[in-house]
């Protein structure tokens, strides 16, 4: 895993291409200056441009209405045409004609049919022409054609869509572009419509956004500025990813500027909302890897340094000054904002709302949604497009509420919010006029079928500017006969059943969601080698619902971030470990054997290294805790004791965690033993003379004591002894007496 301050890839974004079988755009007002029936606009056409974003090789035509083709009885009928060449030669110059069908589509399949141009032909009347100029290689013609209020083209229309055509005839035949005007009923009652828009940073490979990316992303054309801005001032429902508030708040003072700015805005505006999952993560793949619940994160603690949230205190300033002034102190990590301040999206926020993405859910999955509790009671909901109903893929409409089996879902219309999404797109306005017409037109059919409020998405779409943005959303609210509704008023509603068909979920989601949460156990409990494991599984939680971001699918790159993200993942769990061995003797009876533990991690780390011997020539002590400084190898010492022996000793050394996890591979290494014959042999010959002179000692001393006894039994008594005295003394003075006679002779 890579270290959580490790630079962030920036988020990608949209190419922003015009398709071409999509009828696209809107002309701005200037362009169409009002007109006869059947005249050209005189308004000149703008220059060709080289930049043309079409497919090389082909061109494009399209009709583009004004006022999203609504027409209210007086008004008239304004529509843009324009011809994009991406070829490498010339159009030839060119007249457009307008056509009207005057007997308006029954319903929203006649409708899809003819702008797709599957249905038969309809009866069309020519209602005006322009001409186009020739067109250079890689340029655009923009053409303007109004049709007068009081024409009789326009007259007596009953309120209805209608067919609506431009053509030109081409080289190979002519070339046709199909969209609708929308006569709105006068007398018809409003329905609720709640329009979703995803506040979201794009995919991310990383846990959080730097604040680098930050400030991109909130400067004056920043994606998560245009966001705001195109929500600003409506009533749009906002699906916040709670990783963006999360990426500004972990930096506290350190964040910049413009992101603390664009958060307190977020805070400020009264728009209701829901967080979407960390990451805009897939729920689906999440459950059918057999998690019993979507993943929620678990730390932020690496992301944040308690310099960056320190509390001004007052401090005196010498006089002549008495005002006080301010001087940060750093608060203790325990001051530091917990995981759930973290992530507040806002207020009016409704809770349990979860957005898988397009077409993944099934009712399995809404089953097991519902059954995950929120803390404030609220009854969870699944967000789900209407092409996954039974009712919306015969073309019928869907209320919003529904209910398949015991879940709750919110169906949002797959044709309106799919034509939303093309609009929010489209950088030309020339071009933004057709979808959203398509948008208003099947809008009109829903808002006169459905038996409740109506929801809608503009997609979770990126690359998106403020007008972009801002258009779409305008157009489903300023459609005929409806009225903004917030998240909590839509689920409110009565509930329909529902029934789901045509659900595709990804196999290689889901199994690459398997993966990482096995990987993240790894992880987990190799982190226990540290005294904040959350170090290193908050970051890597985060990662990986960033991985499993929706805005992926889909993304030809998403797989290398994915391998890149194992494979750092890896690394990190091959960070610590002991260095390899090398065979050594031992001379002498004891020493300490040294040992290198490998400590790649910015943080010191809690090991023990259990040592174990194949055979008893050595005693080894079995248990050496250690303390490995980050970044560094550390020096380990394990004493050993020689047995009386001579010989070969396999010691096994295995790395452990506190909590006895193994870290690293186990290390074999051979002890070559050489015990000390000589001064063994002289302790045992010494203990042998030592008895021996003991034993001698003893005997003798128990032979004088014996002897001693008996010579004081022969002994006389008192009486016996002074006369023998007296007598020895009578007998001595005779030999004396004796002997000087002698020598005086």
């Amino acid at each position: 895993m890579t270290s959580p301050r490790a630079p962030r890839r920036a988020p990608r974004r949209a190419p922003r291409l015009v398709t071409a079988a999509m009828a696209v755009g809107v002309v701005l007002a200037g362009l169409l200056l009002p007109a006869p029936a059947f005249a050209a606009d005189p308004t000149p056409s703008p220059s060709p441009s080289a930049t043309s974003a079409v497919p090389a090789g082909t061109t494009v035509f399209t009709l583009s209405p004004v006022a999203n083709g609504i027409v209210n009885p007086g008004d008239a009928l304004s529509v843009s045409v324009s011809l994009q060449n991406g070829t490498a030669a010339e159009l030839a110059p060119a007249t457009v004609t307008l056509s009207l069908g005057r007997t308006p589509l029954a319903d929203r399949d006649d409708l899809g049919e003819w702008l797709d141009g599957s249905s038969p032909e309809l009866a069309l009347e020519p209602i005006g022409t322009d001409s186009i100029a020739a067109v250079e290689p890689g340029g655009f013609q923009v053409r303007g054609i109004t049709i007068a209020a009081d024409d009789p083209a326009l007259a007596g229309l009953a309120p209805g869509v209608y067919p609506l055509a431009a053509s030109y005839p081409g080289a190979e035949g002519t070339v046709t572009s199909t969209s609708a005007m929308i006569v709105p009923p006068t007398d018809a009652n409003d329905v609720g419509i709640g329009v979703v828009v995803p506040i979201t940073a794009g995919p991310l490979s990383e846990g959080l956004l730097t604040a680098e990316q930050l400030a991109e992303l909130t400067a004056p054309d920043g994606e998560l500025t245009n966001q705001l801005d195109g929500v600003t001032g409506t009533a749009a429902i906002l699906a916040v990813d709670p990783a963006v508030p999360a990426s500004i708040r972990v930096l506290g003072t350190s964040a910049p500027e413009s992101a603390l700015e664009w958060l307190s805005r977020l805070e400020a505006i009264q728009n209701s909302r829901f967080a979407l999952q960390f990451g805009d993560a897939d729920v689906t793949a999440q459950l059918q890897a057999g998690l019993p619940r979507p993943l929620q994160p678990t730390s932020f603690s690496a992301y944040m340094s308690s310099s960056d949230f320190a509390t001004p205190t007052p401090t005196p300033t010498p006089a002549p000054s008495d005002a006080p002034t301010t001087a940060p102190t750093s608060q203790p990590d325990s001051a530091l904002p917990s995981t759930e301040e973290l992530l507040v999206v806002g207020p009016a926020t409704r809770q349990g709302v979860y957005w898988p993405a397009d077409g993944t859910a099934d009712e399995q999955i809404v089953s097991r949604l519902a059954d995950i509790a929120t803390d404030d009671g609220t009854a969870p909901v699944t967000l789900i497009p209407s092409s996954t109903t039974d009712a919306g893929s015969d073309g019928r409409t869907v209320s919003a509420h529904g209910r398949v089996g015991a879940g709750e879902v919110l169906v949002y219309d797959s044709d309106i919010s799919t034509a939303l999404d093309d609009a929010s797109h489209q950088e030309e306005s020339w071009l933004r006029g057709a979808p959203l017409t398509t948008a208003t037109a099947y809008l009109a059919f829903a808002a006169a079928e459905t038996k409740g409020p109506l929801l809608v998405t503009v997609g979770r779409g990126d690359g998106r500017s403020r007008v972009e943005l801002g258009a779409a959303i305008s157009a489903a609210f300023s459609a005929p006969d409806v009225t903004p509704r917030t998240i909590a008023t839509v689920a409110a509603g009565e509930a329909f059943d529902v029934e789901l068909t045509g659900v595709e979920s990804s196999p290689e989601r889901a199994a690459a969601a398997s993966a990482l949460v096995a990987d993240e156990s790894g992880l987990a409990r190799f982190a226990t080698i540290l005294d904040q494991p959350s170090m290193l599984t908050g970051p890597e939680r985060a990662d990986i619902l960033q991985l499993l971001g929706v805005a992926w699918i889909g993304d030809a790159t998403w797989p290398t971030e994915l391998a890149d993200h194992r494979t750092a993942t890896a690394g990190t769990l091959d960070s610590v470990a002991l260095l390899p061995t090398s065979p050594s003797d031992l001379y002498g009876s004891s020493a300490a054997l040294r040992f290198w533990v490998r400590n790649d991690l910015p943080y010191p780390v809690n090991l023990v290294l259990y040592t174990t011997r194949d055979n008893l020539r050595l005693d080894v002590q079995g248990e050496t805790p250690i303390v490995a400084t980050p970044q560094s190898n550390t020096r380990v010492e394990v004493p050993v004791q020689a047995r009386v022996g001579r010989g070969d000793v396999t010691l096994t050394l295995q790395l452990r965690s506190p909590a006895f996890v193994a870290i690293g591979e186990p290390e074999s290494v051979e002890i070559n033993v050489y015990a000390d014959w000589e001064a063994v042999g002289i302790a045992a010959l010494a203990v042998v003379v030592g008895i021996l002179l003991l034993f001698g000692i003893a005997r003798t001393v128990l032979r004088m004591r014996r002897r001693r006894k008996g010579t004081d039994a022969a002994a006389p008594g008192p009486a016996e002894s002074e006369a023998t005295t007296e007598a020895k003394d009578a007998s001595e003075a005779e030999q004396m007496s004796s002997t000087t006679d002698g020598d005086e002779r």
